[in-house]
């Protein structure tokens, strides 16, 4: 994951994805050899000239100012995720970024998952490990944890390497480019993170459709929504998550996931209680491991 190609790659195809109706520019019915913006439409709209955007989007963010960021994401229409990943990207070009991320999790943390006891929660980090979960979210994620042999279990290669996960997420195709895009999202944040980039080869060497959907360069933001599964004990499952950064640990993220009052997903949580019930050894085995 070279910083510059980084940009670069994001760039273009940030500015591909715009089109000059879109940015209020005249076409005159003339035939363009590139779809989207060409490099002298975003200058022009973001006040910059030509040879300084051709520099930024060769890879050259480090001299950018935050009012130049804000123009260049003003000019191709990027979102909140997309705008935090542009200055995430020049942050790590001036300074290198964020380094490895710890290990574990902070103490208390699994005492306050454990004092949940209703509903489903989890921790992850940048990589999508999942390091920690209450009693029900070891239960929820049981396929995982039930295929992990070494090591922390791992949302990205569960989803693009084992071939449950194709009936455990609903809509896998969706799944997958969300995925991808919290991989991407979380690469900006911690650039020299060496396990980010042994999993990224490792997904690239393995899965036709990671490379597909890694090389869109889609970011996320991944603060609430819903999740849905067909869990194999209890079935469908529409579960409404929120997600907060745990303090001082900016690598590290706490979902939590309930399910509307009255819902059949509801229903369906609870009977996933009483199967976690039947089954003491799952959440003994997944902390052990």
């Amino acid at each position: 994951m070279d910083s510059r190609s980084e940009i670069r790659d994001f760039l273009v195809t940030r500015r591909g994805r715009v089109s000059p109706q879109q940015a209020g520019l005249p076409t005159l019915g003339a035939h363009r050899r590139v779809p989207g913006l060409r490099r002298e439409e975003v200058a022009l709209l973001a006040g910059v000239s030509v040879d300084y955007y051709v520099r930024l989007e060769r890879g050259h963010l480090a001299g950018a100012s935050d009012s130049v960021l804000n123009a260049v994401a003003d000019a191709l229409h990027l979102d909140t995720a997309e705008r935090s990943h542009l200055f995430d990207l020049a942050r790590a070009a001036r300074d290198g970024g964020g380094g490895a991320a710890e290990e574990g999790v902070p103490e208390g943390v699994q005492r306050v998952l454990d004092a949940i006891g209703s509903v489903p929660a989890f921790v992850w980090n940048r990589r999508l490990d999942l390091v920690a979960a209450s009693y029900l979210g070891y239960a929820l994620y049981a396929p995982l944890f039930e295929q992990s042999s070494a090591g922390p279990v791992n949302i990205a290669r569960f989803k693009f390497l084992d071939p449950a996960a194709r009936s455990f997420f609903y809509d896998w195709e969706r799944s997958i480019r969300n995925t991808v895009a919290l991989l991407r999202t979380g690469a900006g944040l911690m650039p020299e993170d060496e396990g980010m980039k042994a999993l990224v080869e490792e997904l690239s060497a393995a899965s036709e459709p990671f490379v597909r959907c890694w090389r869109d360069h889609d970011v996320r933001l991944h603060w609430s929504g819903v999740k849905e599964y067909e869990h194999p004990a209890v079935g469908r499952l529409s579960l409404p998550f929120e997600t907060l950064t745990l303090p001082g640990r900016p690598d590290l993220m706490l979902s939590v996931l309930t399910p509307e009052p009255g819902s059949e997903s509801a229903q369906r949580v609870r009977l996933l209680s009483d199967w976690a019930d039947a089954h003491p050894s799952l959440a003994a085995s997944a902390r052990m491991g």
